[in-house]
């Protein structure tokens, strides 16, 4: 799978893309990694890239015409790129997110800076997402995460393909509680359930435990995955806790 990112700051990748598992995949040649610099496509003599606001305020605004010829750039190379504009009035990108564009060929995150882009910037690409409710420095922190979580679901780049459907979000639940050795950490057990041997016990346990999380942490998934309190009250007797 490929990655390109359009970005005034391509330094801003080199370290956290040869390290850990990323690192690995690129090596082995499951995913890679382009970079376009959008300041090769700015203004005059200086390279520019943006310029104040119409209208006045505070800030500087990143030029349409240096971020739609590093955007038409790309195209020009790679026909099949879906072209995904970091912003934070994007559409939250999430798991669904991440499993549907793992399946495509090709990648690219249009990184902005300062007070956002140019809104004529907008129809050049085919989708905006955002990596929540919070501003950044610039997209490029977006991007490495939304890569991350991509990048993870390409066949090949985890070993365990199972530890990628029970985890956090894959069910639209929180993931149950993890543990290893020793089996007395200060004072705290692992629970009897996970030592018993028995699989179908350690399977409800989880279950349950997942379906309890989630209602104390994230009520939120819970109403968007069609849980109801009958399912919550199950999983509080079967595990003796309370919410």
């Amino acid at each position: 799978m490929k990655f390109t990112i359009l970005t005034l700051f391509p330094e801003f990748f080199e370290s956290p893309l040869r390290a850990g598992l990323m690192g690995k995949a690129v090596e082995a040649g499951l995913v890679s990694f382009d970079f376009i610099d959008i300041r090769d496509f700015g203004e005059g003599r200086h390279k520019t890239t943006d310029d104040y606001p119409f209208g006045g305020g505070a800030g500087m605004v990143m030029k349409a015409g240096p971020v739609v010829g590093a955007i038409e750039s790309l195209r020009a190379s790679d026909e099949k790129a879906r072209v995904i504009l970091l912003t934070p009035q994007g559409r939250p990108f999430g798991q669904p997110d991440a499993k549907r564009l793992s399946a495509l060929e090709s990648v690219a995150f249009v990184c902005g800076r300062y007070e956002g882009f140019d809104e004529r910037i907008r129809p050049f690409a085919d989708e905006e997402l955002s990596l929540g409710d919070f501003v950044l420095m610039g997209g490029e922190a977006a991007a490495l995460a939304m890569a991350d979580s991509i990048a993870r679901l390409v066949p090949g780049v985890l070993g365990d393909l199972a530890s990628t459907e029970e985890e956090s979000m894959s069910a639209g639940l929180l993931e149950y509680p993890q543990y290893t050795r020793p089996r007395i950490f200060r004072g705290q057990e692992v629970p009897e359930a996970l030592l018993s041997g028995d699989h179908a016990r350690i399977a409800k346990w989880r279950k349950m435990q997942s379906l309890l999380r989630t209602a104390e942490r994230r009520p939120d998934l819970l109403k968007a995955s069609g849980i109801g309190e009958n399912e919550i009250r199950e999983a509080e007797t079967f595990i003796g806790g309370k919410r």
